[in-house]
């Protein structure tokens, strides 16, 4: 019984190393990708993301968007991004306002 059930985990592995090389040949990414900041514009953490979002662009090839979204602590930002499509296009570039004092303070 220990046997076949080694045997199964083998053939199950081989299974998931073929379908690897299918989901890494997605297209991705094929359209600009934005970058949701949740402060002010000019800010430090809005600046950051500029400077990250033009390293990106200049990797992927693909424009990268850096759109500020300020008010309610971080909130606004941060729910925009939750409500978004699930589909990696749209980023959030989280502080620790938004992921750990939020958590107790709202």
């Amino acid at each position: 019984m220990r046997r076949s059930f080694n045997l199964l985990k083998v053939l199950a592995l081989g299974a998931a190393c073929l379908a690897a090389p299918t989901a890494l040949a997605q297209d991705f990414p094929n359209r600009p990708i934005k970058i949701i900041v949740p402060a002010a514009a000019g800010g430090p953490t809005h600046i950051t993301a500029q400077m990250l979002a033009e390293k990106m662009q200049a990797s992927l090839g693909q424009p990268v968007i850096v759109e500020p979204k300020p008010g309610a602590g971080n909130n606004l930002g941060a729910e925009f991004v939750a409500k978004s499509a699930p589909d990696g296009y749209t980023l959030l570039f989280a502080t620790t306002g938004t992921h750990a004092i939020n958590q107790t303070l709202f």
